[in-house]
């Protein structure tokens, strides 16, 4: 009978730590979700992750591209946005400020965000901090002396981010971003393929940020019709500086 009741209690035991376990895994779930969508308040050193989404009651949505050294077709993206009304943000680095200085100023002259992208290479995560600094200072003078409009936006190279170069990005004034939906032509599946992931994206709606390439293969024949399905959707295409205001 002892061991009977030993069983019973056992398995008592066993279902009560289940039910606990599943509580705990909802939570923290729940927790991860309302984690996701950052407002962006207070001092920039209080920024601990990087904002991909922003939580906004009306219909404006970011659209943001990454541009690296070797993209030449900046100047069709902004003549498609040009055309539509619509605003971004160029998150470019200073290799490509030096490259190609008339369509920085564009960017900027035209009303959309000069964000900083770092540098070319695969990732800035793990450098020494004050390399991580000189590195955002360094094209952040170059975007000034430019344009004359300061950066106030980093988007780390493949979204690749450690506390440091949070630290590092927050110290230098530079809100941290990445994205919530992602275009992925820079698998260079075509335009079909990009055009469907963007517009019906799930995790698309009011306050969502968009990433895409400025020297993706398909990208600046996708534009326009991205931009008019989210128009005809009722979104406001936005730069992420305004978005998170």
């Amino acid at each position: 009978m002892m061991e009977k009741e030993i069983y019973f209690a056992w398995y008592r035991l066993r279902g009560l730590g289940l039910v606990c376990l599943c509580s705990f895994v909802f939570f923290f779930g729940a927790y991860l979700a309302n984690q996701r969508s950052i407002a962006v308040s207070g001092p920039a050193g209080a920024q601990t992750m990087p904002v991909d989404c922003v939580k906004r009651d009306d219909n404006k949505l970011a659209l943001s591209f990454d541009v690296t050294g070797g993209c030449g077709s900046v100047q069709v993206l902004l003549n498609i946005l040009e055309k539509y009304g619509a605003k971004a943000t160029f998150f470019v680095t200073e290799s490509w400020m030096d490259a190609h200085p008339e369509e920085a100023k564009r960017i900027v002259s035209d009303g959309h965000d000069l964000g900083c992208r770092g540098t070319d290479r695969e990732s800035m995560a793990g450098l020494p901090k004050e390399e991580m600094k000189k590195t955002l200072r360094s094209a952040q003078d170059r975007a000034k002396a430019l344009t004359g409009a300061r950066m106030g936006l980093f988007r780390a190279p493949y979204g690749e981010y450690d506390s440091a170069l949070i630290g590092a990005a927050t110290a230098e004034g530079l809100l941290p971003v990445r994205w919530s939906v992602d275009s992925e032509d820079w698998k260079d599946y075509g335009v079909e393929s990009i055009v469907k992931k963007v517009t019906e994206h799930p995790d698309l709606g009011a306050g969502a940020i968009i990433r895409m390439h400025g020297g993706a293969s398909h990208t600046a024949h996708a534009l326009e019709s991205i931009v008019t399905k989210l128009q005809a959707q009722g979104y406001e295409l936005t730069p992420v500086s305004k978005l998170v205001k």
